[in-house]
């Protein structure tokens, strides 16, 4: 009974900390689908579009300030030239990349 006991709270704490990676995981993979062609791999937007486009970096402290129900509802609504992603990624899909843009940012 013990050794079964010890066997659930290895896999209960197993899937407690991957969890958070392969949210990770798919926020990076949308991240790098939709979004970084414009906001760049490292969210700094140093590509032409973001230059052209003059998208603040992740790392801009009025980004980092803002919270993640703006970030979400940017991503939905969209914000200057930026397209509504409403519509074309999931809510989940959407606070998946907000959570990976959080990790560009350390």
């Amino acid at each position: 009974m013990n050794h079964r006991i010890r066997t659930a709270a290895l896999i209960l704490l197993a899937a407690t900390i991957a969890a958070p990676v392969f949210a990770q995981s798919a926020g990076a993979d949308t991240y790098k689908a939709k979004c970084a062609m414009c906001h760049g791999p490292d969210g700094t937007a140093a590509t032409p579009m973001g230059k052209m486009m003059k998208i603040p970096s992740f790392k801009d402290p009025s980004v980092v300030s803002a919270s993640d129900a703006s970030l979400i509802a940017t991503t939905k609504d969209g914000k200057g030239k930026m397209p509504a992603y409403n519509g074309k990624l999931t809510d989940a899909q959407i606070k998946e990349v907000v959570s990976y843009i959080r990790t560009l940012q350390k």
